[in-house]
């Protein structure tokens, strides 16, 4: 059985698309979508720098659009389930019928546009703890004033919130853990500093027509497999300031049965989670056209 991920904010790199314009419609498709949503993704792709991209309001959409051509290269593909870290649940909202593309892109630039502005209001941020048991470093942050914002599974949680709590976190770190590392992100994603996007975020799903999924759509929310279209939305929307938790998400791939997992463009965080949380699980990163033809072999074998 084969799972379909998309990752989230932060995977992406400069230039990261420009191997995947060279595929026959790929140009084509990308130029359709920028112009649905007034941004112009194939130079965010090609041409823009790191701190152009790590815009909020520039790379959610890139990386879903990143995410939705990597998988249209691979043909017909039916995997056993899908789902997304963070922002890459709009891509897997895609992937299962709930959304159709032009939706979803037009979805997450209103995503990113409100969060954007929404870390605006609070000097805010991400880091990583290296270590540690989340039993122990969960409440830790808590008592600091922080969100457990992602856990991820395999030993990595993401914490969030001021920079002064941040940086208390620095001085007083959580039993176990060896080291915090400040992410390079514009504010403390999945926590009540999100709020004001949610409402935003509300609005614009009011205009949505979303079918039910046509394949298994697992929620970081908690890792459940949601059965309606109108609850896949109502999660994408509350899903902005509250935790990321995939690793719940990986214990029901293995519930499911799960052999291989495969991650669009531009992979490699999920597949590394995977590769730890997941053992005897094949996993394939697409990072560029190059992949391709591993990722088809990988899908005729493991199909559900």
């Amino acid at each position: 059985m084969l799972v379909l991920v998309a990752p989230g904010q932060g995977a992406q790199t400069p230039g990261f698309l420009t191997p995947w314009l060279d595929l026959p419609g790929a140009a084509a498709r990308l130029a359709a979508w920028s112009d649905a949503i007034g941004l112009d993704l194939a130079h965010y792709g090609t041409q823009a720098d790191a701190d152009a991209i790590r815009d909020t309001a520039v790379a959610q959409p890139l990386l879903v659009a990143a995410g939705l051509l990597s998988a249209g290269a691979l043909g017909d593909v039916t995997p056993g389930a899908v789902a997304g870290h963070s922002v890459g649940e709009i891509t897997a909202a895609a992937f299962a019928g709930v959304l159709d593309d032009t939706a979803a892109l037009r979805l997450v630039r209103k995503r990113g546009l409100a969060m954007a502005e929404a870390a605006a209001i609070t000097r805010t941020g991400m880091s990583a703890l290296l270590g540690g048991d989340p039993a122990t470093t969960v409440p830790h942050l808590e008592k600091l004033g922080l969100t457990a914002a992602n856990v991820n599974g395999a030993g990595q949680i993401v914490a969030a919130g001021t920079l002064e709590q941040l940086a208390a976190l620095e001085e007083d770190k959580p039993e176990g853990v060896r080291k915090v590392i400040a992410l390079k992100v514009a504010g403390a994603f999945h926590t009540r500093h999100m709020a004001p996007a949610v409402d935003a975020l509300a609005k614009a799903a009011e205009e949505l027509a979303p079918a039910d999924p046509k394949l298994t759509y697992v929620s970081n929310k908690d890792g459940k497999a949601v059965a309606t279209g109108d609850e896949v939305v109502a999660r994408l929307v509350g899903q902005v300031a509250n935790p990321v938790r995939w690793d719940l998400c990986m214990e029901t791939f293995k519930e499911l049965g799960v052999t291989a997992l495969l991650e669009v463009c531009p992979g490699g965080t999920l597949t590394g989670l995977a590769k730890r949380a997941l053992p005897g699980v094949k996993t394939l990163a697409l990072k560029t056209p190059d992949d391709l033809d591993a990722a088809r072999e990988l899908i005729a074998e493991h199909s559900a």
